[in-house]
């Protein structure tokens, strides 16, 4: 690898992808935008409109082809990320692919065997919470044994409102698959099963969609993770999580806005969206990502760390559906992985 900036195609220019595009381009070291693949051509055309030279293209094979590509961030929703993995796989370069890696497990099956047919692990999986500070601070805490064991944790993940077409199993598969990835790395030890429990139906939601829900995680040495999951709670974008240990608590995530005093009222500022919320965790993730190409390895989540979430999601959505406590099924760690540690 060159010391020359890295060459890298956003696929996608959605939310998730013009966001990257804006931190490769103003905040990221060594690293730029050679192209955009997205095949709505009037959001490409605006995702480039401030990037001279920069190509678009509708297919990641003519980028791999004629972009001279040293990587690729996969940002298009979960379903299109399967048929981006396998050319980049094949074309050698590094890859970062936001959650989640495919939308079930046999599709994630099929891009791990096509990594392992690869030289090394080339797959990160894009699960930011791991890169923020107070999740790290958090599990430096849990591994330090300072407060005793860790017992239980209590998450929240609140959205203001749901987009178009949000439906009921994407409150585990495109929301809590955030704690179903970070719950597991912070206690050391694989989800072993999930529960969902319905409170009383938010009103505000959409017709048809029944939330907010109560997920339950279960680690295999009894661990026990609650998510309260409500999507349309109107007052802003919150992720929190409390760690209960034999010695005390510790909570990560209240906000961090503006304390206000006027008028016999204290108010406080709360994010609107993830992209401000975990906005430094991204870019910590983006930086030490492309530090990693150079090296030849990741510095991550791996496509294994997808597969074993896409497995507790797909548990999480037959207890969704159900009401019943459902064991999570994995296959055999391959040994092509242990390299990562």
């Amino acid at each position: 690898m060159t010391t020359e900036p890295l060459r890298i195609a956003v696929v996608g220019a959605g939310i998730m992808g013009a966001d990257h595009i804006a931190r490769l381009t103003d905040r990221t070291m060594g690293a730029e935008v050679a192209a955009v693949v997205e095949p709505d051509a009037g959001r490409a055309a605006a995702a480039v409109a401030h990037l001279p030279g920069v190509s678009t293209r509708t297919r990641i094979e003519d980028a791999l082809e004629h972009d001279d590509l040293d990587a690729v961030i996969i940002a298009t929703p979960g379903p299109f990320h399967e048929s981006v993995l396998l050319p980049a796989l094949e074309a050698g370069v590094g890859i970062l692919c936001e959650k989640p890696l495919t939308p079930d497990s046999e599709s994630s099956l099929r891009v791990l065997q096509a990594e392992q047919k690869t030289d090394r692990p080339r797959i990160q999986v894009g699960f930011m919470r791991r890169f923020d500070e107070e999740y790290t601070q958090l599990k430096a805490l849990i591994d330090s044994g300072e407060a005793g064991q860790l017992l239980a944790l209590h998450c929240a993940h609140r959205n203001p409102s749901t987009p178009p077409g949000y439906t009921e199993s994407m409150l585990i598969t495109d929301s809590v698959v955030h704690e179903i990835d970070v719950v597991p790395w912070l206690v050391g030890e694989p989800i072993a099963a999930v529960e969902v429990r319905k409170p009383r139906r938010n009103s505000l939601a959409p017709e048809g969609l029944r939330e907010p829900q109560l997920v339950l995680l279960e680690t295999e040495s009894g661990v026990l993770a609650d998510v309260e999951i409500s999507v349309n709670i109107q007052f802003g974008y919150q992720v929190t999580t409390d760690a209960v240990y034999e010695r005390g608590v510790a909570e990560t995530g209240r906000t961090g806005g503006l304390a206000r005093y006027a008028d016999g009222r204290l108010t406080r500022a709360e994010h609107l969206t993830y992209t401000t919320r975990f906005a430094r965790a991204y870019d910590t993730e983006v930086q030490r990502w492309v530090n990693a190409i150079r090296r030849g390895t990741i510095d991550g989540p791996s496509a294994w760390d997808g597969y074993l979430a896409t497995c507790v999601s797909e548990a999480g959505v037959e207890a969704q559906a159900t009401g019943r406590r459902v064991e999570v099924a994995y296959a055999a760690k391959p040994a092509f992985y242990d390299q990562l540690g």
